[in-house]
C-alpha cells in the first residue's frame, strides 16, 4: 500500500507541473539532463516502449547522397512504404493516437485518409545553438503574466516548459534557420474544387540575424516579417510588414500595410488576434498564420503532459516538384495521397478564452512537437464548445540548415465545408532561400513602397 501510496503522489506531482500556471525556475539539476536522457531542447532521447517511436540518436548527420544545396530536397525516407491507412472504417482502433481535430475530419469526409508510415527522428542542433538552449534554460523567464520574455536568447528560451506559457513561446521563439526568403502560393478551394492561386514572397529574419545586429536597437523585438502579394493582378503590389516584440505588453506588435491601390502605407494594428488572415476568405484569424503567433493574453494557457500521436510528419513528397498544384488541391481537403503521418511525442496545450476577453475561437488546442517545438496540429472550438476547425502543419526537415519547417500548412473548417491551403511551391523552381541575409532597413516602413508595385 505504501509503494500505491508513493506512486500516486509521484504521479500527482508530475500532473501539478503540466496543468498549473506556476512558473517555477529549471534547477541545475534538471538543465543537466540536456543533452543526457533529454535532447539538446528538451524532448526524451529514449523511444517509447512499444519500439514505434525511435530513439533520438543525433538527427540526420549528413544529406543524402545527390542533394545540392539550391536544389528541391531529396527525400531521405523515400524507400519507406505506407504501414496502414487510416480511414472511416477503422478510424475506431486508432483512436488513442488521434486528436479528436483528426477523428472529426475523418469523420465528416470519407475521402480524407491518413498513410502512417514508420517514425524517424532526423532533426539536428548545431553547436551554436545548443549552448545558447543550455543558457536559456537557467536565465529566461516569463513577464507580465507570460506575455513577454526576459533575459533569453533567440530560439527555445524554455527547453524544459513548466506550462502552456513556456511551451508556446518555444513554438513563437522556434529555430527557423535565422533568416530566409521564399514563394509560394496559397488557395482557397471552394467545396466542388476550384480556386485561385495567390503568390507570396515574404522575407523573415530573426533580429540576431541580421547583418547590422550590433547596431540595431530594438532590444524588444525578436523577429522582422514581410509579405509582398505577387499575384494575382487584383491583389499583386500589396505588402504587410511586421516587427514582432518580445514583451507584447510593453509594446503591441508594430505592423505596417502598404496598399498598391492607394500608394500609400499605413499602420495595421489589425493584424492580430482573431482579424481575417491575409487573402484567407476568412477561413483562417492573423493568428492562426504558421499555426500560432503573437501574443498570448487572452487565453489561459494550460500544459497537460505529453502523448503520443499521428501528425505530418518528414512531408518531403507534398513538395515533391514532379506535382502540380492540381494534384494536391481537392475539394473539401489536400490530396492525402501525397500526405505522411508519422507517431511521433507531443505536448498537448490548451488554451481556454480568458473571462472578458474576445476571440472567435473559445478555445484552442495545440500539439506540439518534441524535437522541435513546433505545433504540427491544432483544433479548434466554437463558443458552443464544438470542435470548428482544424490545422495541419505537414513539415519537413532543411538537413543542410538544421531547421524543420511547413511544407504546407492546411486549415480545414468543418462547417463550411472548406479550407486554406498555403505553401505549395511545387511548380516554383526555388521556394526557400537561407543564403541572404538581411538588414534592419529591410524592415523599415519606408521598405514597403519599394517591394510593392501598382
Amino acid at each position: 500500500m505504501k509503494i500505491v501510496s508513493l506512486l500516486c503522489a509521484y504521479s500527482a506531482i508530475i500532473l501539478l507541473i503540466f496543468t498549473t500556471d506556476a512558473s517555477a525556475k529549471v534547477t541545475p539539476e534538471e538543465t543537466a539532463r540536456l543533452g543526457k536522457d533529454l535532447t539538446p531542447i528538451g524532448a526524451e532521447k529514449a523511444g517509447n516502449a512499444d519500439k514505434t517511436i525511435p530513439a533520438w540518436t543525433g538527427g540526420l548527420d549528413k544529406s543524402p547522397a545527390g542533394f545540392k544545396p539550391g536544389q528541391p530536397y531529396i527525400d531521405p525516407f523515400s524507400d519507406d512504404q505506407i504501414m496502414f491507412t487510416i480511414d472511416q472504417s477503422n478510424m475506431d482502433q486508432h483512436l488513442d493516437h488521434l486528436s479528436l481535430g483528426q477523428q472529426a475530419l475523418l469523420k465528416a469526409y470519407s475521402s480524407f485518409t491518413m498513410p502512417i508510415y514508420k517514425s524517424h527522428r532526423p532533426v539536428g542542433y548545431s553547436d551554436e545553438l545548443i549552448k545558447l538552449v543550455n543558457k536559456n534554460a537557467v536565465s529566461a523567464e516569463l513577464v507580465q503574466d507570460g506575455n513577454g520574455i526576459k533575459n533569453s536568447g533567440a530560439n527555445y528560451p524554455f527547453p524544459i516548459a513548466q506550462n502552456g506559457l513556456e511551451a508556446i513561446w518555444n513554438h513563437v521563439r522556434r529555430y527557423r534557420g535565422g533568416s530566409l526568403n521564399r514563394t509560394y502560393v496559397h488557395a482557397t478551394p471552394t467545396k466542388s474544387g476550384q480556386y485561385t492561386l495567390i503568390t507570396f514572397y515574404e522575407e523573415f529574419s530573426e533580429r540576431s540575424a541580421l547583418k547590422d545586429f550590433a547596431k540595431n536597437k530594438d532590444d524588444n523585438v525578436m523577429l522582422y516579417f514581410k509579405q509582398a502579394v505577387k499575384s494575382p493582378a487584383r491583389l499583386a503590389g500589396n505588402v504587410l510588414l511586421v516587427h514582432d516584440t518580445i514583451d507584447q505588453v510593453k509594446e503591441p506588435r508594430r505592423a505596417w500595410i502598404y496598399n498598391a491601390g492607394q500608394r500609400r502605407v499605413r499602420r495595421a494594428p489589425q493584424v492580430s488576434y482573431d482579424s481575417p488572415g491575409t487573402a484567407s476568405d476568412a477561413l483562417i484569424t492573423s493568428d492562426n498564420f504558421d499555426m500560432y503567433n503573437g501574443a498570448p493574453d487572452r487565453y489561459d494557457w494550460k500544459l497537460e503532459g505529453k502523448k503520443e500521436l499521428y501528425v505530418p510528419y518528414n512531408s518531403y513528397k507534398l513538395d515533391d516538384k514532379s506535382l502540380k498544384y492540381d494534384d494536391i488541391i481537392k475539394p473539401r481537403h489536400i490530396n492525402t495521397q501525397y500526405s505522411r503521418y508519422e507517431l511521433h511525442r507531443v505536448y498537448k496545450v490548451v488554451a481556454t478564452l480568458k473571462q472578458g476577453k474576445r476571440h472567435i475561437y473559445q478555445k484552442r488546442v495545440h500539439y506540439i512537437d518534441e524535437d522541435t517545438w513546433a505545433i504540427l496540429a491544432s483544433d479548434f472550438y466554437d463558443g458552443h464548445g464544438n470542435i470548428w476547425r482544424v490545422a495541419e502543419a505537414h513539415n519537413k526537415y532543411f538537413y543542410d540548415i538544421g531547421t524543420a519547417l511547413p511544407t504546407v500548412l492546411a486549415y480545414y473548417d468543418l462547417l463550411s465545408g472548406r479550407y486554406l491551403v498555403s505553401g505549395l511551391a511545387n511548380e516554383i523552381k526555388t521556394k526557400f532561400d537561407f543564403n541572404q541575409k538581411f538588414m534592419t532597413k529591410d524592415f523599415s516602413p519606408s521598405a514597403l513602397r519599394r517591394a510593392g508595385r501598382r
